[in-house]
């Protein structure tokens, strides 16, 4: 993937801030991002910054875990193992999400 100098601006910045860039092997063709237990995955805006693609998670190992519901409990879950979603871990990914979703709203 090649980066523009804008995006490459953006990335700067949300290093700056605390995130960490990081590579997931199963999304190639992405930019993944992790701050704590969670991450997103970015993709190339064609107006030359960054949009996100999916929705942030929940981290299990250095996998992307789905929330779901089971038995009234919320789990975050990644094949076959599971994590409960807590009221301390939902606070974690909620503040990741805004803070992610304002970092790629700033202008440079």
């Amino acid at each position: 993937m090649e980066i523009t100098p804008q995006q490459s601006g953006i990335l700067k910045r949300l290093q700056d801030g605390g995130f960490a860039i990081a590579a997931f092997p199963m999304y190639a063709d992405y930019i993944g991002v992790r701050k704590g237990n969670c991450a997103a995955l970015l993709a190339p805006d064609p107006n030359g910054g960054f949009r996100l693609f999916g929705t942030p998670s929940y981290l299990l190992g250095d996998n992307f875990s789905a929330r779901v519901g089971q038995n009234g409990h919320s789990w975050f879950v990644w094949k076959q193992n599971k994590l409960e979603a807590t009221p301390e871990r939902i606070a974690e990914l909620d503040a990741f999400s805004a803070e992610l979703s304002d970092a790629l709203l700033q202008r440079a």
